[in-house]
């Protein structure tokens, strides 16, 4: 990487919100489109039902790119998406996975490559021979290439709720052939934010999420947001999302005016944030979060990502609010 700053456009891609952007991770250079350019939100999808989690070939799924039918259990998976890498290693589908994309941080060892996820190139996918590909977006018509070659690809966009990953994950899970594990997997997860949520005490506190330096937010209407709606938190960014979309971007002003008691930093890692840069921002310094020192880092990756990891943003932010 030249750079850790994510403008708004690579912010915007990370998360995939948009049907005109790709892929779902940080980069660390170029620009990007802005949200009046893309405000074509990627529907929330709800692919195979959470209880459906069959491991007989052929299996037939809907994803955002409609049904999709896999003849045979996929052993040389394509990942172009880190959330769906990330759920493929989850449920033990690891070995299938031949090639993942370069965003694609975590785990360690899932088979990194110099894939983009961003700008697709469809002669580099399909020199991996892949007899599944996994995206988040579908705007540049890969599932339309690769399927005229006979490659099924799996489009998993952006999940607006809990259920959405829970349906992911059961959609992936029945298309690798690892129903079974998914659901556990799947089990998990809400179990555990269950457990997590019961046991923290419910803030009346305002908070801010930062998304980006240039001040995009997440509000109720996102994945991120419903985090902090488990808690009862007043979230700064809802007031300033007039087009219901998700990620709103607010002005320093605003955000000084709405007085957050909590700051949550999601630009930690490609943004460089910290504390102390936030304090030292203009006109931040009355702030009760910058007073009261309450700037919570965040990983950018785990808290941009709606994978099987919801969890660690989940205990994070409970932890954090536990001091407020």
């Amino acid at each position: 990487m030249t750079s850790l700053r994510r403008p708004l456009g690579r912010v915007l891609l990370t998360l995939s919100l948009f049907a005109a952007l790709s892929a779902c991770s940080s980069s660390s250079k170029g620009g990007g489109a802005t949200p009046a350019a893309t405000t074509a939100a990627a529907t929330s999808v709800a692919p195979t039902a959470p209880g459906s989690f069959a491991t007989n070939f052929p299996v037939t799924v809907t994803a955002a790119n409609g049904q999709v039918t896999i003849k045979a259990r996929p052993l040389a998976i394509v990942s172009l998406s880190p959330t769906a890498t990330e759920m493929v290693f989850a449920i033990g589908a690891g070995k299938q996975v031949v090639a993942v994309d370069d965003q694609s941080t975590y785990p360690a060892d899932a088979p990194k490559t110099d894939l983009s996820g961003f700008k697709p190139n469809v002669e580099a996918i399909v020199a991996k021979t892949p007899d599944l590909v996994l995206v988040s977006d579908d705007s540049t018509k890969l599932s339309e290439s690769l399927g005229k070659l006979g490659i099924p690809v799996l489009v998993l966009p952006p999940a607006a709720s809990f259920d959405d990953i829970y349906s992911q994950i059961a959609t992936v899970g029945t298309a690798v052939g690892k129903g079974p594990e998914a659901k556990g997997v799947a089990d998990q997860i809400r179990s555990t934010i269950d457990e997590i949520v019961k046991g923290a005490p419910k803030k009346n506190v305002k908070v801010f999420h930062e998304v980006s330096t240039d001040l995009y937010s997440a509000s109720s209407n996102s994945f991120i947001g419903k985090v902090y709606a488990l808690f009862g938190v007043t979230n700064i960014a809802d007031a300033a999302d007039a087009d219901k979309g998700g990620y709103p971007q607010m002005s320093s002003e605003a955000i000084v005016a709405a007085d957050p008691q909590v700051i949550f930093l999601g630009d930690t890692k490609y943004g460089e944030q910290t504390p102390a840069t936030v304090s030292a921002r203009a006109g931040w310094s009355g702030i009760d979060a910058v007073k009261n020192q309450r700037i919570i880092n965040l990983d950018d990756d785990v808290a941009a990502r709606w994978s099987p990891r919801i969890v660690e943003l989940v205990a994070a932010v409970a932890a954090a609010l536990a001091k407020a």
